[in-house]
Parts: C-alpha cells; structure tokens; sequence
C-alpha cells in the first residue's frame, strides 16, 4: 500500500472556485479509485489544498491515473488557479491505519519532519513503542515515511474536534510523559506543521 499525498498552492481567494470545481469533477475519478481524503489549510500556509490518494503500489497509480484521464472528466479545470504542485509517494508505518472514510474532527494537523539519513527504522520503532497511548487521547489518521519526493520525511496526522482541543490534548499527553516518542531528538532535523479543514466531500471528515 502506498499513498500519494498532492499539495497545490492556489493562488489568493480562488479556494471556494477551485474547490466547486474539484467537488463537481470527483464523480468521473471515483469510478477509477478512492480519494483518502481531502483538506484545505486554515492555520500555517495558507492557500493550499492537499488531498490523499491510496494504492496497492506505484504501478496501480500510474495505470488508474492515465485511466481517469483517458475516460475524460479528470484532473478538473483549475489549472488557471494553481501557483505550484508538489506530489509525494508515502509508506505506512506498520501501526498507520488505512485510510477509509471516518468521522474523526473537524481540525485535521498535519505534520512533516525531517529525520537524519538513516534513522527511519529507528524513528518506526521509537513511534511504535508509544503510539498506543498516544491514540487513547485522540485518533491518528496516518502516519507515513516518502519514498518519493522530499526523503527522510515523516507525515503524520491527526484529528482533533477543534483547535482547542488539540491544545488540550497535546498538553495533556506532555503532562503525563506519553508523548512524543522518547529519543526522537537526536534524530530530528527540522519540523513544520499546519491545521486544515477538510472539504464537504472528503471522505475522512
């Protein structure tokens, strides 16, 4: 299984259109494969869209995605509203759930870090061994390592019923030494993170 994960920069205030457009083209790709999910920033880098996309590999993606585009209807007519395009192949962590349509929050964190060349299976490991009392607080949505794109990245998601919450929570498990993951310091090279909300017809919600 793999994901590919697509962020678009959308030029400023053309998000209701470019989401009106993408809601009416979606039909014509869901014959072909499932959209993971489908979100658009509200805190951190603004103007941007991400949607998620699973498939049994690299070779699945390639022949479903010259098969939308043959049958017509897809990609949608937003081209004249995108500023930049960035497409990355992610793995799951053997603990990442599948993504499948979920009613988990209306705040949806997303984050990137970069690790040391190398060190993934340790950061696997590190996360494997607290992530189980990390999810009693709240649901993971995925957590995934590129294989292609930017390397030795790690995304990880999470949903929250708001943003207060998610401060809550996070504080909460800092508090009581559940989270983060021991160790992961050391490994660390830099992290990023921003909240989206996810659209009307995305199916994780």
């Amino acid at each position: 299984m793999i994901v590919e994960m697509r962020t678009y920069q959308l030029k400023t205030r053309s998000q209701a259109e470019v989401l009106k457009r993408f809601d009416e083209a979606l039909p014509a790709r869901l014959k072909h494969s499932p959209l993971g999910g489908f979100f658009y920033t509200d805190v951190g880098a603004l103007n941007r869209i991400i949607h998620l996309w699973p498939y049994a590999s690299l070779a699945e993606r390639e022949r479903i995605r010259a098969e939308a585009v043959k049958a017509g209807g897809w990609p949608p007519k937003i081209g004249e509203f995108v500023e930049s395009m960035e497409s990355k192949i992610l793995i799951p962590a053997p603990f990442s759930p599948p993504l499948e349509p979920r009613q988990l929050g209306g705040v949806y964190e997303f984050r990137s870090y970069i690790f040391k060349p190398g060190s993934m299976p340790q950061v696997i490991e590190r996360w494997g061994e607290a992530i189980g009392e990390r999810v009693k607080l709240s649901p993971l949505v995925g957590a995934w390592h590129t294989e292609l794109g930017p390397l030795n990245q790690w995304v990880h998601v999470w949903a929250y019923k708001d943003a207060g919450e998610r401060q809550r929570i996070r504080e909460e498990a800092v508090k009581r030494g559940i989270w983060p993951p021991k160790g992961g310091g050391d490994l660390l090279v830099s992290q990023e993170n921003l909240l989206a909300i996810p659209a009307s017809f995305s199916p994780l919600r």
